[in-house]
């Protein structure tokens, strides 16, 4: 729980406060006292008699009724101090900063259980333990550096690590970010980030509050919350980027052994993040360099104009945006005149000889300032084409930059469309940087981060909608036929397709037998040539299970024989054989997330380029498509070098279904349909295989 005496209390009490700044008792006080906390404060030590200025109580007894304490004690004395004040005290809040808990220790973990029984049995909030504490415009409460410059508009900032967070802090602060809250949650034992973002939903006002949510994240412990609150929250115009660590099997080991966290499988949190919308960061730079860019008007496009005086930095950026799906559109055209290139030409001629126009704008080394504004004023005014303007502007230490510097805040100021700043002269332009940002803004001072934090959000997709739709899925069915199913494990043929035509998904026609005979009359029936493949061995193109083009009833009959020669075959499948560009979707139940269904093109994208899509399940038909988009193979699939592309709607459609399928069968643990095969018509699946647990 979240209360008034943890977020903004009357008074504080920091039990192990002392003078020595360089330990976490005396680091937290001096914080407070820096933050110009207006409340009473009040020191427990039973050492000292005065610390940092303040009179000290030697004894917690002593103190009076006091709403927030900090505790910076060894972890076995905190479950004492944690009664004693919530109990005689009044205490209302707690910050533990103490480490020695569930992190390290059975016996630790046992400790904290005790705290935060305590906790529930008075109605008080707990922060922690083992984190660096809160920090907001009311208290100071953390023990490190660097302390952010705070506005109610800044980022609210919220982390699973303390010492992460800290060096998130180092990376933003350098950048000009500015931060309304940072959340040191530690081991999370009653707060967690879900509980954080849950608070901020429910208490959201649109006038006041922060619209920019960054989330360290090592433990999902409620993956259902998260997405609840976050997507609520975006809906309400907030922006969330977040990383997720520990999501490989060796990421898992280091998250466990830091904070005892049980890491996702990457997938999971990718369809996660992906419902939710949340923009998914893998780097500390990374995150803050996405924050950077909330701050700044949205970006409504994907043109960009390139304005600098570095032609080598212009490039690079050019690069890193096209890659990024984003565009660097010319300026002049040679083929026919138009406005915009006769404003580019016009432009052309108020700058020095040499300059380029095309785009990037390039104004020379030997540019202006004035030269700069004009450059930007027609990016904003005359090019029709345009939706962001970058601007690159360092030194080589020849002049100073505080004039240039001054008409970029003035357009920053002035224009509509989003101004990304590119400073890159931190070092020998650093007072001119820093008084850059004290104006409130921010800086990139490298290209290709900011291009590849800006493809990040374009390729995030909105918050899906929260409302399941059946799409004619035969539920009552689908669970008669899983009830039906008596043992765990791969379930057979017959069962597999009936459990797909539950959602209406294509089947080819096929029939499975151990009679020969059956088999060809079938054959003859479906006309061919077929497909041949032995059924009881899972992965049957590894034992020699499948024989393609089958065109006569001898071929049929010699596979037949060899087919049943193979071990642990239990009979044979013959299928029409179709021709198509060949699909994936599958999809795996992780606990506690749900379903994770996965797209993509089959055959080798699958299985060695791993160019897969996920999704969380239930999915709508917008992630649908927007999962499909996503393929980097998606050039396939649309049609390219004179091939028909595929049936689109048709395969979002069977990914929609399956995915509300799975909705209603969480004994389905694993489901494979690999391949469907695709064309400008139909979308049929050939091959699937499902694991039943129930």
């Amino acid at each position: 729980m979240i209360n008034q005496q943890l977020l903004n209390p009357k008074s504080i009490a920091i039990i192990g406060g002392s003078n020595n700044v360089h330990k976490p008792g005396g680091a937290v006080v001096r914080n407070l006292l820096g933050g110009g906390y207006k409340g009473t404060l009040r020191i427990v030590n039973p050492k000292e008699d005065e610390v940092q200025g303040i009179k000290v109580f030697h004894d917690a007894r002593e103190l009076p009724p006091t709403e927030l304490a900090i505790l910076v004690v060894a972890a076995k004395y905190c479950p004492e101090y944690v009664e004693l004040l919530a109990k005689e005290k009044q205490t209302r809040a707690f910050i533990i900063i103490s480490a020695g808990f569930s992190e390290e220790t059975k016996a630790g973990a046992e400790l904290e259980q005790k705290i935060l029984d305590v906790c529930k049995q008075y109605g008080a909030a707990l922060i922690g333990p083992n984190c660096i504490g809160l920090l907001n415009r009311n208290h100071h409460s953390v023990f490190t550096k660097p302390i952010p410059k705070l506005n109610p508009q800044g980022v609210d900032f919220v982390s699973g690590s303390g010492a992460t967070a800290v060096f998130i802090l180092e990376s933003a602060v350098i950048k000009g970010l500015q931060f309304n809250s940072v959340w040191s949650i530690g081991n999370g034992k009653q707060i967690g980030i879900e509980d954080v973002l849950q608070y901020m939903d429910e208490h959201f006002d649109p006038e006041t509050d922060s619209k920019v949510k960054l989330l360290y994240i090592e433990n999902i412990s409620n993956p259902d919350k998260l997405l609840f609150h976050a997507s609520s929250l975006i809906r309400k115009g907030c922006r969330i980027a977040a990383i997720k660590a520990g999501s490989s099997e060796s990421g898992s080991r280091a998250a466990s052994s830091h904070t005892g966290a049980i890491a996702s499988s990457d997938s999971a949190v990718e369809a996660l993040f992906r419902k939710a919308g949340i923009v998914r960061c893998f780097s500390r730079e990374e995150l803050t360099t996405v924050g950077c860019i909330f701050t700044l008007p949205e970006l409504k496009g994907k043109n960009f104009a390139i304005v600098t005086h570095a032609g080598g930095p212009g490039v690079m950026l050019t690069d890193a945006l096209s890659k990024g799906g984003l565009n660097v559109p010319s300026l002049i055209t040679t083929t026919e005149t138009t406005e915009t290139t006769a404003a580019a030409l016009e432009l052309k001629d108020k700058l020095f000889p040499g300059s380029a126009v095309a785009n990037p704008i390039d104004i020379l080394a030997t540019g202006t300032a004035e030269q700069l504004g004009i450059a930007i004023d027609y990016c904003e005014q005359r090019f029709d084409n345009i939706d962001a303007i970058a601007v690159i502007y360092g030194t080589p230490g020849l002049t100073q930059l505080y004039e240039a510097y001054e008409v970029l805040h003035q357009k920053m100021l002035e224009c509509k469309k989003p101004i990304f700043p590119i400073l890159p002269s931190l070092h020998t332009a650093g007072p001119e940087v820093a008084e850059f940002l004290q104006k409130g803004h921010v800086n990139f001072s490298d290209e290709v981060t900011l291009a590849t934090a800006l493809s990040q959000i374009m390729r995030t997709p909105k918050p899906a909608p929260q409302e399941v739709q059946l799409y004619g899925i035969d539920i009552p069915r689908l669970n008669k036929i899983i009830f039906s199913i008596e043992n765990n494990g791969y379930v057979p043929p017959q069962t597999v397709r009936d459990i797909l035509s539950c959602a209406g998904i294509p089947l080819v026609p096929e029939m499975v037998s151990t009679s020969k005979e059956e088999l060809m009359a079938f054959a003859n029936q479906v006309g061919y040539p077929v497909v041949a493949k032995v059924v009881g061995p899972v992965h049957k193109s590894d034992v020699g299970g499948v024989a393609l083009n089958i065109r006569t009833e001898k071929h049929l009959a010699l596979e037949f024989d060899r087919m049943m020669q193979i071990q642990d075959a239990t009979g044979v499948m013959v299928q029409k054989m179709l021709k198509g560009t060949e699909l994936f979707i599958g999809a795996k139940y992780e606990e506690r997330f749900g379903h994770v269904v996965l797209c993509g093109l089959g055959g080798i994208f699958v299985e060695v380029l791993k160019d897969v899509s996920s999704g969380l399940a239930p999915l709508t038909y917008g992630e649908a498509y927007s999962m499909i988009h996503s393929l980097r193979g998606y050039k396939i699939i649309k049609g390219t070098r004179g091939q028909q592309g595929i049936n689109e709607q048709k395969y979002a459609d069977i990914i929609v279904r399956l995915s509300t399928l799975l909705r209603f069968a969480t004994e389905i643990k694993e489901i494979d349909i690999n391949p469907l095969l695709a064309d400008e018509n139909d979308v049929v699946a050939v091959d699937a295989r499902i694991l039943i647990e129930k």
